[in-house]
């Protein structure tokens, strides 16, 4: 069986997560984790719930622990395994040799980090000792990839666990310029490591190449010469499923809600399809454009097929077909006629209005809106300060953040 890893930063991204069907979830809390910036987070003290919620919803909970670690850090690392050893996690995502030691040593499933940039059958003969699954090099192409894997069920290579040796690779998200290598332009320029979850982007800039002995400016076709696209594998994931990938991973523990309940279902729509024969060339048009609504800056299929070449972003930002814009926040809920009275704090709206709701359990939806009602008369718009009351497909919670869709200009 393949199965969809899908990120969570916070607590709504967690909740999509589960609610599009991944198959599990990784996070980070805060401490060393490869997201320390660009994502909220969890406590230490919330891993018990957590792990909870995704039993609960039969999924498994992956704890990223894969930053560096440095030599007074040891203390840290053991508070944070041994909290992660009782809250029953399902393994931790780690590459530094220290985390994988005492993971190994307190009985812990560990998953070697793409950071390791494990390229070989070799290497993952290594890690099998040591670990249960392998995040590939993105390097990779799929002919590579269906090497290693193959070699795997030749050889009935199995893990730490003594379960055959799984195979994990990144399908969707943002790609880096150093790929799987360790970047350092964020910590050169402005003190902030990417290795330890700071990275400033740097890469994502705009930047201009000059001659510096005579001064002399060179024109390049495009200035965000290190900005890749994002990956998207969607188009090619059967192909993908043929290598023997175990474990699809979809990045983006920075990203936002919509972004993690939209890709992960349409990663598990594609699935099903595969599953059934039923994967056709009209289908895959229809889920890229889906994927095209949330945040990319443009998509590649990365390594996969050969050297990218030319796959640069061109612009700073998303190339999203769609934004959400705050509008208010629920006051209230009544579930035997499922209408939500709302607080217009922020926008206007009116009746065939693409709407969205947000929040840590009701993670996130959207749907037209169809009815809007003051006092329990139907209205056609509502203006910037009314509380309205309106019909909604699924359950939203008091305070629950609710959006309109708006159609982005290209």
């Amino acid at each position: 069986m393949v199965e969809i890893l899908a990120p969570a930063g916070n607590h709504e991204s967690l909740a999509a997560a589960i609610k599009a069907k991944a198959d599990a979830v990784y996070f980070g809390i805060k401490g060393l984790n490869m997201r320390s910036l660009g994502s909220k987070n969890f406590d230490i003290k919330e891993l018990d719930a957590i792990v909870k919620l995704c039993h609960k919803n039969k999924i498994k909970a992956y704890l990223t622990v894969n930053t560096i670690i440095y030599g007074n850090e040891f203390e840290k690392v053991d508070t944070i395994l041994s909290a992660a050893k009782k809250a029953k996690i399902d393994a931790i995502i780690a590459s530094d040799f220290a985390v994988i030691q005492k993971a190994n040593e307190i009985g812990l499933s560990v998953h070697i980090s793409t950071q390791c940039s494990v390229s070989n059958f070799e290497a993952v003969k290594f890690y099998a000792k040591f670990a249960d699954n392998i995040v590939l090099a993105r390097e990779l192409t799929l002919e590579q990839i269906k090497s290693i894997t193959t070699q795997i069920k030749k050889e009935k290579l199995k893990g730490a666990n003594g379960e055959l040796m799984k195979i994990e690779c990144f399908v969707h998200g943002a790609m880096c310029i150093s790929v799987s290598g360790r970047c350092f332009m964020s910590l050169y320029e402005h003190n902030k490591s990417a290795n330890r979850g700071e990275c400033l982007q740097s890469c994502r800039r705009a930047y201009k190449v000059t001659d510096l002995e005579e001064n002399k400016e060179l024109k390049i076709e495009n200035n965000y010469v290190m900005s890749p696209n994002d990956l998207c594998t969607i188009e090619i994931l059967d192909k993908i499923v043929d290598a023997g990938i175990n474990i699809l991973k979809i990045e983006g523990r920075g990203r936002s809600v919509e972004y993690v309940f939209t890709v992960t279902q349409v990663y598990n729509e594609a699935l099903k399809a595969i599953k059934a024969k039923k994967f056709t060339e009209k289908l895959k048009k229809e889920l890229l454009e889906k994927l095209k609504t949330v945040y990319n800056r443009g998509f590649s299929t990365g390594f996969f097929m050969g050297m990218p070449i030319g796959k640069w972003s061109e612009q700073y930002g998303s190339k999203s077909t769609e934004k959400k814009v705050y509008v208010g926040k629920v006051l209230h809920y009544y579930p035997k006629v499922q209408v939500a009275e709302i607080k217009l704090e922020a926008e206007d709206i009116k009746k065939g209005d693409e709407i969205a709701f947000t929040g840590p359990t009701t993670g996130f939806f959207k749907q037209k809106l169809n009815e809007i009602q003051i006092n329990h008369k139907p209205i056609d718009k509502a203006k910037q300060g009314q509380s309205i009351g309106i019909k909604v497909n699924e359950k939203v919670r008091i305070n629950d953040k609710f959006f309109v869709i708006k159609k982005k200009a290209l």
